[in-house]
């Protein structure tokens, strides 16, 4: 049996019982993270189908690499990055079912604050959803976005004054933590229950491993056909035909002579093998 580390916030550690196996760690995780990321999620992209999916990839990834998962200091955040990015990838502009926005919440204050945070540059978007929504510190928030401290600190600064030019009641941090909460607490969003997505992510490993077999048994195969039809040798090519100018024509025959005609019937008479037909006779 195993220790896992569950989660780690604001200096509280929390560990589960050395008799869990690491199916019912996962379960823990998952039952404890997944419904607030969902909805941090929603934050970042204004889409519940993606919110979803988002969680669900990053816990299939958590179970692929749970013993490095187990292992982290802090789980919880390893989980939630991951969510991020699978959230925030450029690629799902490309996919036809996220092609068009999808309904807007139903309160206008909350239609209002969801648009100003999608109008916000990605990055932008995800400090200030770590820092004012989660509630992170500034040197976790910059860790978790890959950033510099300043760095991070200049995001939040110019976040915070975009959406108080489009929503000014929101300069107040307090104000804009509790906002953000009620917004992603409105749609009421759902996370999968903890075994399909284990059950999901088990039957993906397999199929990509599978399929990683069959191409790599194609390469095998088309390389061993290439190396047995292959030549062995160097073969020149052919030089293209082309027409040969300035050679005289063939001129047609024209009758024979008498002494022609003599000779030709003497031919046909004499015998057709033999030295007579080699070695002139001398008179």
């Amino acid at each position: 049996m195993y220790v896992y580390v569950l989660y780690h916030t604001k200096g509280r550690t929390v560990t589960q019982s050395p008799t869990l196996t690491p199916a019912q760690a996962f379960d823990a995780l998952y039952a404890f993270c997944a419904p607030a990321l969902v909805r941090q999620t929603y934050l970042l992209t204004g889409r519940r189908a993606l919110a979803r999916e988002s969680v669900e990839r990053a816990f299939q990834l958590a179970w692929q690499n749970w013993p490095e998962v187990a292992r982290d200091r802090d789980p919880a955040g390893w989980v939630r990055a991951t969510a991020y990015e699978c959230a925030l990838s450029p690629w799902h502009r490309f996919r036809p079912r996220y092609r068009f926005p999808e309904p807007p919440p139903a309160d206008p204050g909350d239609r209002v604050l969801l648009k100003a945070l999608l109008s916000l540059p990605p990055s932008y978007r995800r400090t200030l959803v770590l820092y004012d929504g989660v509630g992170l510190g500034l040197p976790e928030t910059a860790a978790e976005t890959e950033a510099s401290t300043p760095a991070a600190a200049n995001r939040l600064t110019h976040a915070r004054a975009e959406l108080a030019a489009r929503v000014p009641e929101l300069s107040d941090p307090a104000l804009l933590h509790r906002r953000l909460a009620e917004l992603a607490s409105t749609e009421r969003l759902r996370a999968q229950k903890p075994e399909p997505v284990r059950t999901r992510g088990e039957r993906r490993n397999r199929f990509w491993t599978r399929a990683a077999i069959a191409f790599t048994v194609a390469i095998i195969g088309s390389t061993a056909l290439t190396l047995r039809t292959a030549p062995t040798h160097y073969e020149a090519p052919l030089a293209p035909a082309h027409a040969v100018r300035g050679v005289p024509q063939k001129p047609a025959l024209g009758p024979l002579s008498n002494t022609e005609q003599h000779l030709r019937a003497k031919l046909r008479t004499e015998t057709a093998n033999g030295p007579e037909r080699l070695v002139p006779l001398t008179r």
